[in-house]
């Protein structure tokens, strides 16, 4: 494949290179040199349950992958029990050692619906970050200055609002940068918010007298809502070990403008096919049918082509015929009165009881089409479906 094609691949979605120029030199040098580019892409181990905006990271390895490179994938086990304050007002929790152990054998089982597990390397920092001794920590934090870590968009300001930032919070940046100098990484891939982080292991790695990475950042996907990134604590995610119609349905939940970026940071679908699909709807093609079709795709991407078209023909029944539910809709028997929320989790209806508490709040949860609207509501032995949000379904028999 010639560098141009090359680099058109492996620049789709990206927002940044830096430097610009950087990656067609470190794609020749490794032709040069005969090896593959060693592509580093870290992951913090605090929440394992992958969505859809953690695939667009992993996707831009697979292309890299796919043309031959090293993919060494980093679960940081040691800085997970440190906590990283990225885009956060506040010290983000530290995990456990078992947390995080835990927590990164989930994240290994999720990748692999994306990467080659063959042509994979899964590390952790610990390897190296667990033998450095008190003299090695201070050589680390000889490197970096207090000015340059202000820099930092979330300290600086924190800094000037008075919130606390604790001096290991201030190691996290030195940390993942040491991670690029121990991996001796070409290139690094990261969110546009871990932008600081990816130039500080640029900066450490002149420090050791190591060629800098080149760094490709991503944009953030907005969740189901079209507003906020993507994320389980605000519940507009889409998980990729989500039921299959759950998958569909939340796609056909997301706005017509939005789309335009699933297709482009969540398939394989080139720029000019995207284009053109553009063109279709500005001449008046419904953008449903689009939908349809990105919904299929991403649902084929995590099961399968079969999994999508049933998925398909369940959505046009229930949402556009409304005269069914999912034919794969659980059933279970109630005998005596049980509290709605206590319910709605037991059966997955929601992650959590504050997923659940929203709902209610929010008017999504019905019995036989009745409304649900109290937080302590008893539902009573009866037969009749169940309905949380859009797209979730519970058969109830009175026992």
């Amino acid at each position: 494949m010639t560098f141009e094609k090359q680099i058109e691949i492996l620049k789709k979605g990206a927002v940044e290179i830096i430097p610009e120029n950087g990656l067609q030199e470190k794609l020749e040098k490794a032709k040069k040199e005969n090896r593959p580019l060693i592509i580093k892409l870290g992951a913090d181990p605090s929440a394992p349950d992958i969505h859809l905006g953690h695939t667009v990271p992993l996707r831009k390895l697979k292309h890299f992958q796919d043309l031959g490179h090293q993919i060494q994938f980093l679960i940081g086990d040691f800085t997970g029990m440190i906590g990283d304050p990225t885009g956060k007002s506040t010290t983000r929790k530290q995990l456990t050692k078992e947390q995080v152990l835990e927590n990164a054998e989930s994240y290994k089982k999720q990748i692999f619906k994306i990467l080659d597990p063959e042509k994979t390397q899964i590390v952790f920092n610990s390897e190296w970050l667990s033998p450095m001794n008190f003299e090695d920590v201070l050589k680390l934090t000889s490197k970096y200055t207090v000015a340059r870590m202000l820099e930092r968009d979330d300290f600086s300001k924190r800094y000037k609002s008075g919130t606390p930032i604790s001096l290991v919070e201030f190691m996290y940046p030195l940390i993942q940068g040491y991670d690029s100098v121990a991996m001796k990484a070409d290139i690094e891939i990261g969110g546009t918010d871990q932008k600081f982080n990816l130039l500080v292991g640029r900066d450490l790695q002149r420090e050791y007298g190591q060629e800098p990475q080149v760094i490709i950042t991503l944009p953030l996907l907005e969740g189901t809502d079209g507003v906020n990134k993507m994320s389980k604590s605000l519940g507009n995610y889409i998980g990729i070990d989500e039921k299959p119609f759950d998958i569909f349905g939340k796609i056909m939940s997301i706005n017509d403008e939005i789309m335009w970026k699933y297709f482009e940071l969540a398939t394989e679908i080139s720029v000019s096919e995207i284009e053109e699909m553009k063109v279709k709807v500005s001449q008046g093609e419904n953008p449903k049918n689009l939908k349809i079709k990105l919904a299929k795709n991403i649902v084929a991407q995590f099961y399968s082509e079969e999994e999508a078209l049933k998925c398909e023909k369940e959505f046009e029944e229930v949402f556009s015929k409304k005269n069914t539910i999912p034919d794969d809709t659980p059933e279970i028997i109630l005998e005596k009165a049980v509290l709605i929320i206590d319910l709605i989790v037991e059966h997955r209806l929601a992650d959590s009881k504050s997923e659940a508490k929203r709902l209610i709040q929010q008017g999504a949860v019905s019995f036989e089409n009745n409304k649900i609207s109290a937080l302590d509501f008893l539902l009573q032995p009866a037969d009749g479906i169940l309905k949380v949000g859009k797209r979730r379904f519970l058969k109830i028999k009175k026992g």
